[in-house]
């Protein structure tokens, strides 16, 4: 039963999407997976909406599939060739060819219905289509930076998912993947050159990459599909001149910035493309104001919540207290060279090795033969659009953002090569053979993202879905935990990411946010000697009569600033915080109050690593007698260096002291118990914490300190109930 509703919540979605762009485009494309790709935009948007009003039902999304096929007419059989006749005609090249499709199509079809077992498809992809459903729209997530990103396919994968759960959207990916294979070998066909484009499609299609991106709740396939159909789209375009490929062509462009930012330069080619050709104002807007539908609403939902239209990205353009820029920057760095010693390594590491989220395979190696297809017009196009959407690839040096410009450089090596077609086809079936998983694995490092079998029993449910998961999941176990022992609606804080798919109680992982990060830090705070509160700085200067004083950083360097408390003085006392003070921070100004709310365990953290002119100004409000100011702090950041200036009665700023005075003092007590008490207050109500991982055997040996209760345990991953 489970793998009937599987099937029907993958097949629904593609014929709901299919039927959609049937009725979008009528006679201007007939091609099937043209169709499913421009009605899977149009679905995307649909759903949104349905999201945004909060009506995502499952009832709801049969209906408005039930009057979509309605409205198309019920469809005959998929005649993408008339197989029994074909098979016959063809010759023992596309024979060759067509028996590795087929294997590769079988390995791919189990692997996609198998039990969703990739690690961002189970954590954040389904994560949060998965609350989405439980919620019946969208909710305002502010402490997951993936919940600020577009994810227009998700929006497919959320109508198969309210059918046929998580498997069911996996297979919709798969259903992305057998699009692009055919559409590729589509254009070569129309190009004049069927054999080069069926030797492509197979580049494109046995590549270890796609195999195991298409076939798992990734979007990276789904990109590559949007792109190729717009260029299709487009090359049509340009021959027919058809009002209504405009429209379609203007959906894929905005649904391109819907699936993935790094697809985001789609709309300005759609745009520059029929410009260039056309000549007509009334084209260009035609296709803007079509892709303006798939792109503004993701831009107008983080702006709404996340104060970012492109959240969580850009935030020094787009300030905002969700995502600093300190971790945007150690994000794009880590992402644009994922530790490697050398981009050198790159063409190995991409082709053969596989180290960098998996392998395109070896054969790739020759991908600059393309160049020679510059000399054929639709070679110069090829390479143009690989361009567009490889653009993307130097931001993140992972192997699977090379797919979008896989079938346009596969179709450019296979063009270059047709005078020796017998070339070409030997270099397809070479790859094709090499490519198949018990081979991939002769030569690939062992930490390559590839498919290892074909798990059909697994993917009809003869063999359990746990046992899969268990296995093939990287803390499945943990998930699973949190869904037994957490009570329903908890909110479970964890140093790591785990399978979020798998359970309805939401995690706030540590690096996702700047509250999370804050949660962590303040963790640490409580336990690690160099997140302690013991440093003292002292700024001290003759008595005078200031309306405010401002802390100014100097310094350039990779710490960060933070302040746990800022007390002022006048003598002996301490001038107590009151109403009219006004609190300020530069350049993050939220949580400043944490600093001059008298309890040690709360800070306020800069947001940018250090850079002259950061500041912590107080104004009083009204003249106050002052002679010092102290800042007690952790030792974490020696690179800081401060002086303090103050606003006289005359309202002008001078320099009170260059520098402060630097001592010690031990760290207050209880800072455990405290800490656990300010993660609660912040929203928290369990700590999930794996063995090994830093920090984890503090929390087991000092629970009672802490004052925390365990209340699971599975293979070393450990569940405590906040106080």
């Amino acid at each position: 039963m489970q793998a009937l509703q599987i099937l029907f919540g993958a097949l629904f979605t593609v014929a709901v999407a299919t039927a959609a762009g049937a009725l979008l485009l009528r006679d201007a494309c007939k091609e099937h997976a043209v169709r499913f790709v421009v009605g899977a935009a149009a679905l995307s948007a649909v759903v949104f909406a349905a999201c945004a009003a909060r009506v995502a039902y499952a009832v709801v999304l049969a209906a408005l599939g039930g009057a979509l096929l309605w409205a198309a007419g019920l469809p005959g059989p998929l005649r993408v060739w008339d197989r029994r006749r074909a098979v016959d005609k063809l010759n023992w090249k596309y024979k060759a060819l067509l028996l590795w499709f087929s294997l590769y199509f079988i390995l791919y079809f189990f692997n996609s219905m198998a039990p969703e077992a990739s690690f961002d498809g189970a954590r954040y992809h389904l994560g949060l289509v998965s609350r989405y459903l439980r919620e019946h729209g969208f909710a305002r997530i502010t402490d997951n930076m993936y919940a600020g990103l577009s994810q227009g396919v998700e929006m497919l994968y959320l109508y198969a998912f309210a059918f046929g759960r998580h498997s069911a959207a996996a297979m919709v990916h798969f259903a992305f993947l057998a699009a692009l294979a055919w559409e590729v070998f589509a254009y070569g066909r129309r190009a004049g050159s069927q054999m080069a484009g069926a030797c492509a499609a197979l580049l494109v299609f046995a590549s270890p990459v796609v195999g195991v991106d298409g076939t798992s709740a990734y979007n990276d396939v789904a990109v590559a599909a949007i792109g190729f159909t717009l260029f299709y789209l487009l090359q049509l375009w340009e021959e027919k001149r058809t009002p209504r490929l405009l429209a379609a062509i203007g959906l894929v462009a905005g649904f391109g910035y819907a699936a993935k930012y790094t697809a985001w330069l789609a709309a300005p080619y759609a745009l520059g493309f029929v410009a260039w050709k056309s000549r007509r104002a009334r084209d260009v807007l035609v296709v803007g104001a079509c892709a303006a539908i798939l792109i503004a609403p993701w831009m107008v939902k983080d702006w709404m919540w996340l104060d970012n239209p492109v959240a969580p990205f850009f935030n020094r353009v787009f300030p905002n207290r969700y995502v600093t820029v300190a971790f945007e920057e150690e994000y794009r760095q880590h992402m644009s060279r994922y530790g490697i010693g050398s981009r050198a390594e790159l063409p190995l590491q991409a082709t053969v090795y596989g180290s960098l989220s998996g392998l395109v395979g070896p054969v790739f190696l020759l991908a600059p033969v393309a160049l020679l297809a510059l000399r054929r017009r639709e070679g110069r196009q090829l390479l143009l659009a690989a361009a567009v959407f490889g653009a993307g690839y130097a931001s993140n040096i992972g192997t699977r953002f090379l797919i979008p410009a896989l079938p346009f450089v596969a179709l450019a090596m296979a063009l270059a090569l047709e005078r020796a077609p017998g070339l070409t086809l030997a270099i397809a079936l070479t790859h094709a053979a090499i490519s198949w998983p018990p081979i991939v694995t002769q030569y690939c490092h062992g930490d390559a993202w590839r498919l290892s079998k074909v798990p059909w029993r697994e993917a009809l449910r003869i063999k359990p879905e746990d046992a899969y998961l268990e296995s093939h999941l990287f803390y499945y176990g943990a998930a699973r935990l949190v869904e037994q022992a957490a009570a329903p609606g908890s909110t479970v804080f964890a140093f790591i990411p785990i399978p979020q798919a798998y359970t309805s109680r939401w995690i706030r992982v540590a690096y996702e946010s700047a509250e999370n990060t804050m949660c962590r830090d303040i963790l640490w705070t409580a336990f690690v000697p160099e997140h302690e509160p013991a440093w003292r700085l002292r700024f001290a200067f003759p008595r005078q009569r200031l309306r405010a004083v401002r802390v100014v950083q100097t310094n350039s360097g990779s710490d960060q600033w933070s302040i746990h408390e800022l007390r002022v003085w006048d003598g002996a006392s301490e001038l107590k915080r009151e109403a009219q003070w006004r609190l300020d921070a530069q350049p993050y100004p939220w949580g400043i109050e944490n600093a001059f709310d008298g309890r040690p365990i709360t800070f306020w953290k800069c947001g940018e690593t250090l850079r002259p002119g950061e500041r912590v100004e107080v104004d009083f409000g009204r003249d106050e007698e002052v002679d010092a100011v102290l800042i007690e702090t952790a030792p974490n950041q020696f690179g800081i260096r401060l002086r303090l200036e103050g606003q006289g009665t005359d309202g002008q700023w001078q320099s009170l002291a260059a520098a402060p005075e630097i001592g010690g003092a031990p760290a207050p007590p209880g800072l455990r118990r405290a800490a656990s008490e300010e993660l609660k207050r912040r929203g928290v109500d369990y700590v999930l914490a794996l063995d090994g991982e830093f920090g984890a055997a503090d929390l087991a040996r000092n629970a009672a300190e802490w004052g925390i209760r365990q209340v699971g345990e599975y293979k070393g991953a450990r569940l405590y109930q906040l106080p």
